[in-house]
Formats: structure tokens, sequence, C-alpha cells
């Protein structure tokens, strides 16, 4: 298990970290979510070891994380951190760096590894390539695999799909976090992809200016958003009075609905289409209602300037 136990990091006299407690289970997958510059990197990296902070601890499974004041190489042996830059050798072929982290008195062992690593990032047909004549997103994939070479209990991933074509991502998102949950690996995954979370990450944390702001389950944080910020991480998402969908209450209070939640009614709040935009499945509707926007889907299209209803999704 991970503890962060009250954690404070001065970075410059305009930005802290913390103070954070936090506790991860072996096994668990988490993502953190937030702003740039909310500090998501920064705690991957005080995880790993690569900074000393000012206050309070971190352990994994009892044993103290430290940073780079106690170690000549920072960085803790059973935890592998994957930063956004990627440390591979250029000259030398995909399988090759990968097979540098793996045994070298079990040669036929180690190739066999590297096989399966490569497949797992869905590098096979690249093996021979030299790493110079990769694309960044394949570039990527092949650190990742280095990565798992390393036989983490702990994996920490800043933006792990950032370089990533969108046909191929979902697909290897699958494939990486099946692997991980089966070698009962801890997984940290900073990302601004809510499809990186959604469905691989048992639990979110919200980060803002440092601090978290909202840790729960993943559906429970996405289905119940504590504040405007937080939903918006993950989607779309209007703030608009409570008083336009329900009938008895009365008050300034509002609400925080996806636009997947609102539906063209018969009889409710009266809004004027000002612009759609086609999703594929669907159509985005942005429309004005009492001088407030108002963002929901719809499945055809509706001319500019429209008149329509809208109200609560059935």
């Amino acid at each position: 298990m991970l503890k962060i136990k009250e954690v404070l990091f001065h970075i410059s006299q305009r930005f802290t970290l913390g103070p954070i407690d936090l506790e991860i289970a072996q096994g668990e997958h988490v993502a953190l979510i937030g702003e740039s510059g909310c500090g998501k990197t920064t705690l991957l990296q005080l995880i790993y070891g690569l900074y000393d902070w000012d206050s309070g601890s971190i352990s994994w499974n009892g044993q103290e994380v430290t940073g780079p004041k106690e170690n000549l190489i920072p960085g803790m042996p059973y935890m592998k951190y994957l930063a956004q830059d990627f440390d591979l050798m250029p000259f030398t072929s995909v399988a090759e760096n990968v097979n540098k982290f793996l045994s070298r008195l079990q040669p036929e062992a180690s190739l066999q590894r590297t096989d399966e690593l490569l497949e797992v990032v869905e590098m096979t047909a690249l093996a021979k390539a030299k790493v110079k004549t990769l694309s960044g997103g394949q570039k990527q994939r092949v650190a990742l695999a280095q990565t798992l070479a390393r036989e983490p209990e702990l994996l920490l991933l800043d933006e792990p799909f950032s370089h990533i074509d969108n046909f191929r991502k979902n697909k290897l998102r699958r494939r990486l976090f099946d692997y991980l949950k089966k070698q009962n690996i801890t997984c940290i995954v900073a990302t601004h992809d809510s499809t990186d979370v959604l469905a691989y990450m048992d639990r979110t944390i919200a980060m803002r200016g440092g601090k978290i702001i909202a840790h729960d389950k993943t559906d429970v944080l996405y289905n119940n958003p504590p504040s405007y910020y937080v939903g918006s991480l993950f989607d779309d998402i209007n703030e608009l009075p409570r008083s336009w969908f329900y009938e008895h209450f009365e008050g300034d209070e509002t609400v925080l609905l996806y636009p997947h939640q609102i539906a063209v009614v018969e009889n409710g709040i009266s809004l004027t289409v000002t612009d759609i935009y086609f999703m594929g499945s669907h159509y985005l509707i942005v429309g004005n209602a009492d001088d407030r926007t108002v963002l929901f889907n719809a499945q055809k299209s509706y001319p500019l300037q429209t008149v329509l209803h809208i109200g609560l999704k059935g």
C-alpha cells in the first residue's frame, strides 16, 4: 500500500503542493486529474522520490520513500515513473530498448519477455526498427514497454497516451490496464483525457492549486461532481438554476448537468439554438436560455435560431 501522510512541498513562493494525505492499495488504478499546473506531475515525482519534500512522509508497503538527499540516483527501485519525455536509445532497435532491462543470464527468457511486452503495446511489427525512425506515438509505446520490463510494483504514468493516435489509443488502453490488473501492479495516472479515466480507473483524484479537492470512486465522482470545476474535468457541463428542472423548487440553488442529461421536451425551459456540432453518435447543441448558455445532446440537427424546450432527460 502507498501511504502519503501530510506531505508538504514548497515549489516556489507562488506555488505549494499539499498538504497531501492519501492511501492507495496494492493493485488499485488511480487517476490524477486537474488543470495544467495543478500539481499532478509534481505529486508523481514526489512519490517516486525525485524531490525532497518539506514535511510529511511517503511509504510503500512499509518502506520509506526518500528523495535525492538520501539517494545518489533518485527514484525508488520498486517503482517506475514514465515521464512525458522518453529516455530511449535512438540508434538501437525497439526490441533492444526493451531487452536491455531484462536479465542477461537468461537470454531466451528475456527474448520471450520482450516479445510479450511488445505485443502488449502493439509494437511487434516494429521490433527490429531503429528508435530514431519512429513517430512520437511509437516512441511512447516503446517507453511503456521499457517501463514494464523493469517489473514495477507501483507504476507512475504521466500523460501516457498523449502522443498516440486515437484509432490505436482505445485498444492500447484496454491491453495495458488489463495487463496491469492481471499482474496486480498498482498504477497512478496523471492525465487530461477523461477517456483515460472513466473505464479504467478504480478511483479518481481531482487537484487544483496543489491540493486534492475531490477524491472518490470514479463513477461516483463522475455522477456526483462536487463543483463545476470537477465536472468540467470529465466533460462539458452546465451549471443551471435548479428551479428550471424541478417545478416546486424555489431559490437560487444551481444544478450541474452534463449535456447527455438534458433533452428536448414538449414543455420546459425555452431555448434558442445558437450553434450545432456533429459528434458522430449525436449532435452537441448550444443554445441560449434566459441569457445563459446551455449545452445538450440531440439525435438530430436543428436550424440555427430554432426555439426548443429543454428539460431533464427521462
